[in-house]
């Protein structure tokens, strides 16, 4: 029996992401650089960044990244995970 990945996505499509991170003047700038790697057309001001309640925390909300294929959405949220001021991608 052969399982199939199949998405729910369609793609190429703009896709939100959601990055919480700890607060760090590099944080936006890391994120975007990470974002920017796999889809070099976002821009900064695709970015919109809040902290947390109690200020230790970041989060930031990536709209319109252009995403054409999972492999590449993949990349993405791999780039973002692994990066140290990064705690949680959605």
């Amino acid at each position: 029996m052969s399982e199939q990945n199949t998405s729910l996505i369609e793609f190429p499509c703009n896709f939100t992401i959601k990055v919480m991170g700890v607060q760090h003047p590099e944080f936006t700038s890391s994120v975007l650089a990470c974002v920017q790697k796999h889809a070099p057309e976002t821009q900064a001001h695709h970015i919109s960044v809040r902290p947390s309640s109690k200020g230790n925390y970041l989060g930031a909300t990536v709209e319109a990244a252009n995403v054409q294929n999972q492999e590449q959405l993949n990349n993405i949220y791999r780039e973002l995970t692994g990066h140290e001021l990064v705690k949680m991608v959605l």
